[in-house]
């Protein structure tokens, strides 16, 4: 999947013109690329749309004008586009009822997953072997554990042609305090199969 360049982000003048535009775009492209596993775990496969859309609002939150800024912000965020052969999502522990909770309380409610990066997630596609989660490190210690990780699933090409010709896929979390599966949806699974046709005619 082609990752983003600089060229492509807008400035800020030109993304105030475009913004709700694609903020529209976006939000949609996410109804067909979210899985929810229980109900505190959210996954959002990335692909280079909602990358772009991330680092156009980062540049805009943030009001960065300097071109070496912004393309340190393209370089972080490419890192969430997958490469050839993979599926990359976001993976969200979301807490309900943040509001009503003390800090302490957010504290222990996330923490609950600690090791869940090391061997937890799973992407099961029909009868082929369960693929392992690869994730980004650094987003947890022994103390705290972050409430945003970065993963990838390095698909096989049995698994990616069984995906491709409709086998049900699911999302598998196995976690000695977290356990639950989430079902691929039939616009979830078409949007896969795309990522993985982009990669393979690359």
């Amino acid at each position: 999947m082609e990752k983003v360049t600089l060229s492509d982000v807008k400035n800020l003048v030109e993304y105030e013109k475009v913004r709700e535009r694609m903020r529209s775009q976006v939000i949609a492209v996410k109804t067909n690329r979210r899985v929810s596993v229980g109900e505190n775990l959210t996954f959002l496969f990335e692909n280079r749309e909602t990358v772009l859309y991330q680092i156009q609002e980062m540049v805009r939150t943030e009001r960065i004008v300097d071109d070496a800024k912004i393309q340190e912000e393209v370089d972080a965020y490419n890192a969430l586009i997958p490469a050839a052969g993979e599926l990359s999502a976001t993976l969200f522990i979301e807490i309900q009822d943040l509001h009503l909770m003390s800090h302490d309380q957010v504290r222990d409610a996330v923490n609950r997953f600690q090791g869940i990066d090391r061997e937890g997630v799973t992407l099961a596609i029909g009868d082929q072997p369960r693929i392992l989660a690869r994730f980004e490190e650094g987003h947890s210690k022994e103390e705290k554990m972050a409430a945003v990780h970065y993963l990838r699933f390095p698909v096989p090409p049995a698994a990616a042609a069984l995906l491709a010709s409709g086998g049900v896929a699911r999302l598998v979390v196995d976690h000695p305090r977290y356990k639950a599966e989430g079902l691929l949806s039939e616009p979830v699974r078409a949007e896969l199969v795309r990522d993985l046709e982009i990669h393979a005619a690359v």
